[in-house]
């Protein structure tokens, strides 16, 4: 089966951070038997215009070439992929944004209307957009489709270790926001009033991928304090490098967190996650047990999920 992957999430030089879930899907769908993956990257500056350029980009750089089935990540790079004709099937996943944002969503409905399958990267997301995903009065199949982690590259790494190689001190005391403070969505003001004196909070943005686990690693707790979340990755990898992690109820945190002590997922109320958070603060090495719940989001287990979903079309 030939498999073209279009996208506008994947990491560049200029921004290393940027979806390194779908590059890991991506190389995970290679390892695949019975799949040719090909690949169709590009970063766009900013703005819907420069999608009709890419639009032309994608078609000249693929005329000719067959396709079994063209899998678009993003709403509007699924747009851009109807410029390519011939394959058997189309497939686009949603991440969120796309589906919310004004300028986008329309465009992104529109995408998913003329798409084999439609899916979106958890069920929340799907039940909260299945009708405008499936059109008016209709009851359209929405397939959930997540990206998944990498569970080589997160792992449990020694607290020292991982502080040595950041440059931190290895006595002091650190809780991680996971994501670039400058996205008002994920709301680092109420992460900053969970920061006792003496505690210092540290954050990665555009930070390449390989080096994400030594942010987890070093720091005595992960705070998610997200408005909301296509999926949310931040407590399955902090789950994968078994680091203690408290989120607000969006996206899969109640899915991956239910039952795990030392974790919280909740609305989110500073005294509540601040008793929650005090025995991390105290421990030297804090942990919890949660590579188990990880691995259930393995990349190369949801892989095969979307091989599966890719079969699915082409009966």
């Amino acid at each position: 089966m030939r498999v073209l992957v279009v996208t506008n999430l994947y990491p560049t030089a200029r921004r290393p951070g940027l979806g390194p879930f779908v590059r890991d899907q991506v190389e995970a769908l290679r390892t695949l038997d019975g799949l040719d993956v090909q690949l169709h990257s590009f970063d766009p500056p900013g703005g819907i215009r420069p999608y009709l350029k890419e639009a032309l980009a994608l078609r000249r750089a693929h005329r000719g070439s067959d396709y079994d089935v063209i899998h678009s990540h993003y709403g509007l790079t699924g747009f851009c992929s109807l410029a390519l004709r011939g394959a058997k099937a189309r497939a686009v996943t949603f991440h969120g944004d796309d589906l919310r944002l004004a300028k986008v969503a329309p465009i992104s409905r529109l995408v998913a209307r003329l798409s084999e399958l439609p899916a979106t990267v958890s069920a929340g997301l799907a039940r909260s957009e299945a009708a405008g995903l499936g059109g008016p009065g209709t009851r359209r199949r929405v397939a959930v489709l997540p990206c998944g982690i990498d569970l080589d590259r997160l792992k449990p790494i020694p607290r020292i270790k991982a502080r040595q190689e950041l440059g931190l001190d290895p006595n002091a005391r650190y809780l991680l926001f996971p994501a670039d403070p400058s996205r008002p969505e994920k709301r680092v003001d109420l992460a900053r009033q969970l920061v006792p004196e003496g505690v210092e909070l540290i954050h990665y943005d555009n930070t390449p991928p390989e080096r994400v686990p030594l942010y987890i690693n070093a720091a005595n707790a992960v705070l998610v304090t997200s408005e909301r979340e296509g999926f949310g990755l931040a407590p399955l990898e902090a789950l994968a490098c078994d680091v203690p992690v408290l989120a607000t109820d969006v996206g899969v945190a109640p899915l991956v967190l239910a039952g795990i002590p030392g974790t919280l997922c909740a609305p989110f109320q500073r005294d509540a996650w601040l008793r929650t958070l005090a025995p991390h603060l105290d421990h030297a090495e804090p942990r919890v047990t949660g590579r188990a719940r990880a691995e259930l989001f393995g990349s190369r287990r949801m892989a095969e999920r979307v091989a599966c979903a890719y079969r699915d079309l082409l009966v």
